[in-house]
């Protein structure tokens, strides 16, 4: 099946302009408006991002995990703390997200310290996330081998017996929970004709957001 795509929403994408103007306001503004650009668009999964985090021996990795906030402070997602970038991020707290809207013509790219969120943030967010999902996140040790998919939807009804159907009470594994990503970088991509595309690079320096302009 094709996807549908915004192609109106597309071509004026492409011919936008980006100024460090779109900027003076912060970050925050801009990244809301193309963020919503993306879902009236109705790209596929417009809050994912690709994560890299650098392990324990300082070699890279990256994978695509969903955004879960946006806040003033920071960006902020939900992950095992045992798996692969749980452990990263212990060794090595920085990270890189990029948000690829590729029908759009445009990226967003954010750099900066991680630091995990409160226990009462995390919560608060479990609360929402479908029993299914909770279940889940008790039955998969993240990153760990598995001898077969049975094995591991063995694990999943074992946990489900535990809790019985329709009730709310299930507690947030200690072992997973939020981080948030507090950008000292953040970079705007804007597509263009010809391969001249823009790119607006933000920095943090003393608490003050500074902006230029990047060639492509």
């Amino acid at each position: 099946m094709r996807a549908h795509y915004d192609i109106a929403g597309a071509e004026q994408a492409l011919s936008d302009e980006l100024d460090p103007a779109l900027v003076s306001d912060g970050w925050l503004p801009l990244f809301g408006r193309w963020l919503a650009a993306a879902v009236e668009a109705a790209v596929p999964e417009p809050n994912a991002m690709v994560l890299a985090t650098v392990d324990e021996a300082g070699n890279p990795a990256t994978r695509t995990v969903l955004c879960k906030g946006i806040e003033p402070d920071g960006i902020t997602f939900f992950t095992n703390y045992d798996s692969d970038k749980g452990r990263h991020l212990a060794a090595h707290p920085y990270a890189s997200a990029t948000f690829l809207w590729l029908p759009l013509h445009r990226q967003i790219t954010v750099r900066g310290p991680v630091r995990r969120v409160t226990e009462e943030e995390t919560a608060e967010y479990w609360r929402t996330r479908p029993r299914g999902s909770r279940l889940g996140a008790w039955a998969s040790r993240q990153s760990r081998p598995v001898t077969s998919r049975a094995d591991l939807e063995r694990a999943l009804v074992e946990v489900s017996r535990e809790y019985e159907v329709g009730s709310d009470a299930i507690p947030v594994p200690p072992f997973w929970g939020g981080f948030r990503i507090h950008p000292d970088v953040v970079e705007f991509w804007q597509g263009r004709p010809d391969r001249l595309h823009d790119r607006i690079r933000m920095r943090l320096v003393d608490g003050a957001w500074s902006a230029q302009r990047l060639q492509p």
